[in-house]
């Protein structure tokens, strides 16, 4: 069903959807959100804060409605986060600050829901080719291309990640590092190296 998520009534309408089916959820997966590339004070605010409504409420409101009939089915949750939600985002700082949230709630659940026997996992890739960077107006080159996974190989290292319960997958090897420098590498450093590669896709004038 075609469904605009960010609305407030998204959830009861998609329940009742599922409802007239005689359908329970055993499975959910939160992927939808958006970017958008800039310095946050010069892009569109009410653009940014519809970010915020889909990457984050939305997928807090799906998970947490659903979370019964998942209980009830022993089934799992899989969280569509980021790389950008290990490290300060400046040049697209909103967007890096939803998937942080992302993170931090999908590991919550993890802890919460699994004694309970639901799956719960967090899926953290690097860049996908998708329609993700024309709407978010970004390129793709440098560093973040050795760290592209294709949509295939992310969706199946989520799939795997969660019939496995685990609670967090990164897919590809060099992209697991970056949670890794996230902990060991001065956090003036990180975003330092952030603010770098956001300069390059912003070009001359860009503000940062």
């Amino acid at each position: 069903m075609v469904l605009d998520l960010a609305q407030p009534d998204a959830v009861a309408h998609l329940r009742a959807a599922l409802a007239e089916r005689g359908a329970v959820a055993k499975y959910l997966v939160n992927n939808a959100g958006f970017g958008l590339l800039g310095v946050a004070t010069s892009l569109d605010h009410g653009e940014q804060l519809a970010m915020i409504d889909l990457n984050v409420k939305a997928l807090t409101a799906l998970s947490l409605a659903f979370a019964d009939d998942l209980v009830a089915q022993q089934g799992g949750l899989l969280n569509v986060g980021s790389l950008a939600g290990f490290v300060p985002g400046p040049g697209m700082a909103v967007y890096y600050a939803t998937k942080a949230f992302v993170n931090s709630f999908s590991e919550a659940l993890w802890r919460e829901l699994g004694p309970k026997g639901v799956a719960v996992t967090v899926l953290c890739p690097g860049p996908v080719p998708t329609g993700f960077q024309a709407r978010a107006g970004v390129t793709v080159s440098g560093l973040q291309s050795i760290l592209t996974v294709t949509a295939a190989d992310a969706a199946k290292a989520g799939y795997d990640a969660l019939m496995g319960r685990r609670r967090m997958v990164v897919p590809g090897r060099l992209a697991n590092l970056v949670p890794l420098f996230a902990r060991v590498l001065p956090r003036r450093t990180m975003i330092a190296l952030i603010a770098s590669t956001q300069i390059r896709r912003l070009g001359p004038g860009g503000g940062l």
